[in-house]
């Protein structure tokens, strides 16, 4: 398994080893000791999975009282995930980071808590796993709007995107400013 940097440190891509033959492979997607031995220490309370259509795009969510960090990866399809780093005074705040995970393969993108998350559905369908740090905070949940001039993430976009009415009526990240307060 291996790890590599992105433009903000704290968001990482791992490559886990993947061992194949002709009868298909395996990989290890999630083993405690290894990630502490790699410095990813986060404990995990929950499993998520999703599935979209092509042009599907979700979030960018967050949650103000119980952040998540999240470790992502595609079952099935492609996507283009993003992070965006919400963290107020970091040095890094309102930058995105963005990945095509998929999975062929096989790559996952580590989100620490503090960052908004989201994806875009590149193929035909997309399943897309992921383990997060903390209970999911219905009241606590907030979304980062997809299309902020602000942020300005270059989604590689094939249309208008299909959007749910909570990711639609996102919040900037200059509002975002006076509702974490």
């Amino acid at each position: 398994m291996r790890i590599l940097s992105t433009n903000i440190p704290e968001v990482l891509t791992i490559e886990p080893a993947i061992y194949a033959d002709a009868r298909g492979f395996f990989l290890e997607t999630y083993h405690e000791r290894k990630f502490a031995e790699l410095g990813l220490n986060s404990h995990f309370v929950q499993d998520n999975q999703s599935h979209s259509i092509k042009g599907v795009l979700r979030g960018l969510h967050y949650q103000i009282e119980h952040p998540q960090g999240k470790l992502v990866r595609v079952l099935q399809g492609e996507i283009f995930d993003v992070a965006v780093d919400i963290r107020i005074g970091s040095a890094t705040f309102g930058k995105w980071v963005g990945l095509l995970l998929s999975s062929r393969e096989q790559r996952m993108l580590w989100i620490p808590p503090g960052f908004a998350h989201g994806f875009y559905t590149c193929s035909e369908v997309a399943d897309v796993s992921y383990k997060v740090t903390d209970f999911y905070a219905p009241a606590a949940e907030r979304t980062l709007v997809w299309n902020d001039p602000e942020v300005d993430v270059a989604w590689p976009l094939n249309g208008e995107p299909i959007l749910s009415d909570k990711d639609r009526a996102g919040h900037s990240l200059r509002d975002l400013l006076q509702i974490k307060h």
